[in-house]
């Protein structure tokens, strides 16, 4: 089985829960005694997520700069990388804003490097708050074109994060299915549907026009930040992160910028913390150690995508940053807009 992994596309919008999947279902494979590995895919660089696999002790690859279908060949690279130690699993999870993964990424796949992965059905993981909210005819228009796209090219619909979500919107798409990555329900009948070779592979091709397709990932702005916090005295990680969490929220708010996915991690001699919103006064989800003792240095990381002007949304980060009471450095920052997406020339129609 590991001389030719099965490799297994995990998509869906910023936050729907792609990496706690994935995480849960490496668990899961664990205990049968397989082994997996991860790409991890961004417009920029120093990705929390995949730092996150890493400190799960699984073995990740990045794929930076652009979508999968616009570094294929990175793509193909990291994945040939990691076949070399013989996973059983290999997972890539596209950008949360990225679609036309089947005709860019997956048919291209089957096409020229069958013989090197088993490829499995397309997996888009969808949220349930996120969804009414971006269905809703209120929704903003780009947001939504991009959440629908995705659904539209899925061969499988995962509703995510059912352990907090009972009910769920309805969705006119075949194959759609509940988990919850948390609480684990789901993801081992989940992981046998996508690896049994039942469902079709790429069996949907997207009529998407480029020009709004580029219009609408363009209109995001994309922030990843690390650096080195030494606070005035020892503080816990909750402590550190927070209130810079909050304070960007709040700022952001009165603003006017809407965030679509905003994650903090906190790394100390004490331990890893892990803070994510995806929406603005939303309840955080917290992952790791909030009972840590107090640190005197933090590695803090910042993974932020907004909708709105990227200069604003470094102005306030960066004020939100001279707030915290201590020294920073070793600070790096890159806050842009993604590059326009263009119909690569590998695509399979």
């Amino acid at each position: 089985m590991s001389e030719r992994p099965h490799l297994v596309l995990v998509g869906g919008f910023l936050g729907a829960g792609k990496t706690t999947l994935i995480l849960a279902a490496a668990r899961e494979l664990a205990s049968r005694g397989l082994r997996s590995a991860a790409v991890l895919n961004d417009q920029g660089d120093d990705l929390i997520d995949t730092q996150h696999v890493r400190t799960h002790g699984i073995d990740a690859r990045e794929v930076t700069g652009g979508c999968f279908c616009c570094r294929f060949s990175d793509l193909v690279d990291r994945a040939e990388e990691l076949r070399a130690y013989s996973p059983d699993v290999i997972f890539a999870e596209p950008v949360g804003s990225c679609t036309d993964i089947s005709s860019t990424t997956l048919k291209p796949l089957a096409r020229d490097y069958g013989d090197h992965f088993r490829l499995a059905p397309f997996t888009v993981l969808v949220d349930p708050e996120r969804a009414r909210a971006l269905l809703d005819p209120g929704a903003d228009e780009d947001l939504a074109f991009l959440f629908r796209k995705q659904l539209e090219e899925a061969d499988l619909i995962c509703l995510t994060k059912s352990d907090l979500h009972a009910g769920a919107p309805a969705l006119p798409y075949p194959n759609i299915r509940q988990l919850s990555a948390k609480s684990g329900q789901g993801v081992a009948a989940w992981l046998d549907e996508t690896l049994d070779g039942r469902l079709a592979v790429g069996a949907k091709t997207l009529d998407i026009d480029y020009g709004e397709y580029a219009r609408a990932e363009t209109a995001l702005a994309w922030m990843n930040l690390t650096f080195v916090y030494d606070p005035e005295q020892p503080m816990s990680a909750p402590m550190v992160v927070g209130p810079l969490l909050d304070g960007i929220d709040s700022r952001m708010t009165a603003m006017g910028i809407a965030i679509v996915h905003l994650k903090i991690t906190d790394e100390s001699a004490a331990g890893f913390l892990k803070a994510a919103i995806c929406a603005n006064g939303a309840d955080p989800t917290i992952d790791g150690a909030l009972d840590a003792s107090p640190a005197t240095l933090h590695e803090i990381r910042l993974n932020l995508r907004a909708k709105g002007s990227p200069d604003d949304v470094e102005l306030l980060v960066e004020d939100e940053l001279r707030r915290l009471p201590g020294t920073i450095r070793e600070q790096r920052m890159a806050c842009f807009r993604p590059g326009a997406p263009v119909r690569p020339a590998h695509a399979v129609r």
